[in-house]
């Protein structure tokens, strides 16, 4: 069991608001980008992946944000609906936008980078009006993430929706998904990142997103406790803070301080692991579970992500998850290295 109570008779478990944009990885997995050729073409952005995730281990999902009027565009919508992603909520933004493209570069496991294109994107330019306040009252989960926040109008469009959600018990989800060349400032990061948390029920991020919200803060000793109990003033119940390689500690509003799984992994690339965490902890919550089977699976699709080309593609199902679990504790998993 956990401390958060999702509504019941809602069309849809879980809905995410913000980017949808396009990955673009490296096919020569060995070289630096300046002599990469080939690139494979995948579904990318944070909030895209995590409702792909989702939907891949059997929840009700939709999406809300902008897509640029072309190519890439209509790929992005219909990748979603093949996926039994809801698109009504998906608008197409007729302004000249374009699509985010992240291209990866992966020269060993250990040594990946991403080279991202950001300038007139669609998803940022979603607007208050977009947000069907009937869509968020019809779900039980929203997720939002950080870098929804970095721009306006989309940054109004996230506290919009955080309001509906609030006013009709929409358990509230914040992917911190920080991405610095996004923010014009440390300051201005810390300043809407804390607004955006004070409306959430669970917040999820990597040791060093929580420091960019602490620029205001006492915490020198970067102290997780600290770090957590701060949100349990507010609505917080649960905050997830990731440390790499290193694992996972949740914290919940009772007190609890839960160390999260790890499992080995066949690694490909790097990128990946924080949005396939996220689907396989956020669907372990909403399935009643407590925060460390949560966690647990989360890890373990975290490891089948990051062992994989793709991140979108990759997203496991549930029984993918549980046969990779059961595979790791029963000391068959065959390493590469």
């Amino acid at each position: 069991m956990n401390n958060l109570s999702f509504p019941e008779g809602r069309l849809l478990d879980f809905v995410a608001l913000g980017r949808a944009c396009v990955d673009l990885n490296a096919n020569e997995i060995h070289r630096p980008m300046e002599d990469t050729v080939t690139f494979t073409k995948y579904v990318g952005g944070s909030p895209a992946n995590i409702t792909i995730g989702m939907a891949r281990l059997g929840m009700r999902t939709g999406f809300i944000g902008r897509v640029s009027d072309d190519q890439m565009g209509r790929f992005i919508v219909r990748y979603f609906e093949r996926n039994g992603i809801d698109t009504s909520g998906m608008i197409t933004d007729r302004s000249g936008s374009v699509t985010g493209l992240a291209f990866t570069e992966i020269k060993s496991p250990s040594d990946c980078s991403i080279l991202m294109y950001r300038d007139n994107v669609a998803d940022l330019l979603l607007e208050p009006r977009d947000v069907d306040e009937a869509y968020i009252a019809n779900a039980k989960a929203l997720l939002i993430s950080g870098t929804a926040l970095a721009k306006s109008p989309s940054r109004e469009a996230v506290f919009v929706a955080l309001d509906y959600a609030r006013k009709h018990g929409t358990v509230v989800l914040f992917d911190l998904d920080y991405r610095p060349y996004t923010w014009a400032s440390p300051e201005e990061t810390a300043v809407y990142y804390n607004l955006a948390a004070a409306q959430c029920d669970v917040i999820l991020g990597t040791r060093e997103e929580f420091d960019a919200m602490e620029t205001f803060e006492r915490n020198a000793s970067r102290d997780d406790a600290y770090t957590a109990n701060k949100w349990f003033g507010r609505h917080a119940s649960i905050v997830v803070i990731k440390h790499g390689k290193d694992g996972s500690f949740a914290f919940t509003k009772e007190g609890e301080r839960i160390e999260g799984t790890t499992f080995p992994a066949n690694v490909v690339k790097t990128f990946g692991a924080g949005d396939s965490y996220a689907a396989g902890f956020i669907h372990g919550l909403m399935k009643g579970w407590d925060p460390a089977r949560s966690m647990e699976y989360g890890a373990a699709a975290a490891s089948i992500v990051i062992s994989s080309h793709s991140c979108s593609d990759a997203m496991p199902t549930l029984e993918a998850i549980e046969d990779y679990i059961e595979l790791c504790k029963s000391g068959r998993f065959a390493s590469q290295s």
